[in-house]
């Protein structure tokens, strides 16, 4: 088994990771992003197929790490209070909910958002900041989908929930379907919601594509909504924070645990 890593233009990611499993891969993860150039690691499983594939995608290959990502993932993953009354905890565990929290069960799968990132938590806390009883919550990248099922658990009167990974839309449906939380999810982004429609918007995604949608969140968002955008480091704020400027919105917070931001937006 082996991996390459590769890099390509954000415009072209979602075709590239198409076909990379076209290609035969058996996963791929998004490394950190640089600018506009999107960074991924393919695994595949056949080594006699290195050569073709560095040839048709260029890239560095290296032997894959074939630790047991599962058992690691239930080593390390811990339950965490999150705010004032979020509790994550694996499916695994069977620790009692304190008092005054709702319990919010993850599981170690493909798509990104178990609430161990500092984003993820950031975001979440956000949220719980924000939201008040029957809005609208529009959830773009979703990864696993906890971000729009603590949304319900919060009160949302509606979430709705996208990504452009096929994959990551078919792990927060299921993860949805199994908590029991009614959220449509669907294989897209920000371009395809109709216009002043969201009380908050929460996206955890690449700081090049937080910038290049801004004016989406501007467009979806009602008149004086919220959106929690978050994906990036220390570095990246000025930069995407120009970016909502330009588009007409305003930032009113920046926070941060340790390297990583999350920033808050109002339409006027």
């Amino acid at each position: 088994m082996f991996s390459i890593d590769l890099e390509c233009k954000q415009a072209d990611k979602d075709l590239t990771i198409a076909d990379l499993w076209e290609a035969g891969s058996n996963g791929i993860v998004e490394l950190e992003d640089q600018d506009d150039i999107a960074r991924l690691r393919a695994f595949f499983d056949n080594d006699a197929h290195q050569p073709a594939l560095l040839s048709r995608f260029g890239g560095e290959a290296q032997p894959a790490d074939t630790r047991d990502w599962v058992a690691f993932a239930r080593e390390h993953l811990q339950p965490m209070e999150i705010g004032d009354r979020i509790f994550i905890i694996p499916e695994w565990r069977n620790e009692p909910t304190p008092a005054g929290r709702f319990r919010v069960v993850i599981n170690a799968g493909l798509a990104f958002g178990t609430g161990a990132h500092e984003t993820t938590r950031l975001c979440l806390e956000a949220v719980e900041r924000h939201l008040k009883p029957g809005d609208t919550l529009l959830d773009i990248g979703t990864g696993s989908g906890i971000l729009s099922e603590v949304g319900i658990r919060l009160g949302a009167g509606c979430a709705f929930a996208s990504d452009t990974d096929p994959e990551a839309v078919c792990v927060a449906r299921e993860n949805f379907e199994r908590a029991g939380v009614p959220v449509p999810v669907f294989n897209g982004s920000a371009d395809a919601v109709a216009s002043g429609v969201a009380d908050v918007i929460v996206a955890n995604i690449s700081p090049a594509w937080i910038s290049e949608l801004a004016p989406e969140w501007v467009r979806i968002l009602k008149p004086g909504g919220v959106g929690i955008l978050s994906g990036f480091e220390a570095a990246d704020v000025p930069v995407v924070s120009a970016a909502i400027v330009r588009a007409g919105g305003v930032v009113q917070g920046e926070f941060g645990e340790k390297e990583w931001r999350m920033i808050e937006i109002r339409r006027p």
